[in-house]
């Protein structure tokens, strides 16, 4: 795998903003899509968005490709298989369908937004957030919406923050946060662990999407039989401050809203690597389960899963090292440093 094609596995962490006219047009262009879909009637827009989707998918092969090998891993067959095909273009379908609705946001106050999800089932969060000696972190995946269903939250008066990244359009981003704080749903950027800390600290919520991409620095676990990584900021930050991870399923319904399910939640008893790896594989197994009830509604169309058999081996080996209790080694290294591991412990 090339060194450009990594850096498009998982765009959420540019180092830096991409030059200012490029910026500027991609928050015009933004509004100007806003103020239109504000004003076009939902469904017929939601087909449109959804056929555009779909010719992006026909014609950027190399995101066709990242999105058969994720819905191959999902179907358990080859990429190639055209059941594959068919739910990639029905995923891309749904993913218009969603951008309609989050263009059309900004029109509709936080009583029209909530709307869109069934009533949350407040004494459940009391329960977990009572519960949790520290806050709650909201795992999320890229399913439904996340906006509608933060806002609903907020709703019960319930503070919760999302982190979210500033780094590719700034403006834009600043652009959002006032927007989502007119719902109090507060974005914070991954940048800022001190707001990230003061969150939980203060036994509030905290939402962290943990599909955006597959990023070899992450904690090995196997997602629908497959080795990959997730990021190991949930039981990372669940671990430093007692807080609980609770999986939020997302899911729309026949009739267009949005339902949530609450998952029991994952208690991290401390920052050793094998308590680290076994919570991070948790989360993978709810993601997972989250995903297989409709696939067609996941719109993470980065790659999830490692391109290579050799990497795919690493991750394995690397999760057998934490799983021992013994640091990760990070990517490349576990081959190498396993055998004297094996040996000092022997």
């Amino acid at each position: 795998m090339t060194t450009r094609e990594r850096k498009l596995e998982a765009p959420h962490r540019r180092p830096e903003p991409g030059p200012r006219i490029v910026e500027k047009a991609g928050l015009v262009g933004y509004r100007a899509a806003e103020r239109l879909l504000g004003i076009l009637p939902a469904g017929p827009s939601g087909l449109v968005l959804g056929k555009l989707a779909q010719a992006s998918y026909l014609a950027w092969p190399k995101r066709r490709r990242w999105s058969n090998r994720n819905f191959g891993h999902v179907l358990g067959l080859p990429p190639d298989d055209p059941r594959v095909r068919r739910l990639a273009l029905d995923a891309y379908a749904e993913y218009g369908r969603y951008l309609v609705e989050l263009m059309r946001l900004p029109a509709q106050d936080a009583a029209e937004v909530a709307r869109l999800v069934e009533d949350p089932d407040q004494d459940e969060i009391q329960r977990l957030r009572d519960g949790s000696p520290g806050g709650l972190i909201l795992a999320a995946a890229h399913v439904g919406s996340n906006e509608a269903v933060g806002a609903s939250v907020a709703r019960l008066g319930m503070p919760i923050s999302v982190v979210a990244d500033d780094s590719s359009f700034p403006e834009l981003f600043d652009y959002l946060r006032r927007q989502r704080e007119q719902w109090s749903v507060r974005l914070i950027t991954w940048r800022n662990l001190r707001g990230i800390f003061d969150v939980l600290r203060k036994r509030e919520l905290l939402a962290l999407l943990i599909d955006w991409g597959y990023r070899p620095d992450g904690i090995p676990v196997r997602l629908f039989g497959a080795w990959t990584a997730l990021p190991a900021g949930p039981a990372t930050l669940a671990a430093k401050t007692g807080s609980w991870i609770v999986f939020v399923k997302i899911g729309r319904q026949p009739d267009g809203m949005y339902r949530l399910e609450w998952e029991q939640p994952i208690v991290v008893g401390s920052s050793d690597p094998a308590e680290l790896q076994r919570a991070t594989q948790a989360i993978a197994d709810q993601l997972a389960e989250t995903i297989a009830v409709a696939p067609a509604q996941w719109y993470s169309f980065k790659p999830m899963w490692p391109a290579s058999v050799e990497e795919a081996r690493d991750l394995e080996r690397r999760a057998a090292i934490m799983q021992r209790g013994l640091p990760d080694p990070g990517p490349g290294r576990a081959a190498r440093d396993e055998p004297a591991q094996v040996t000092d412990e022997a």
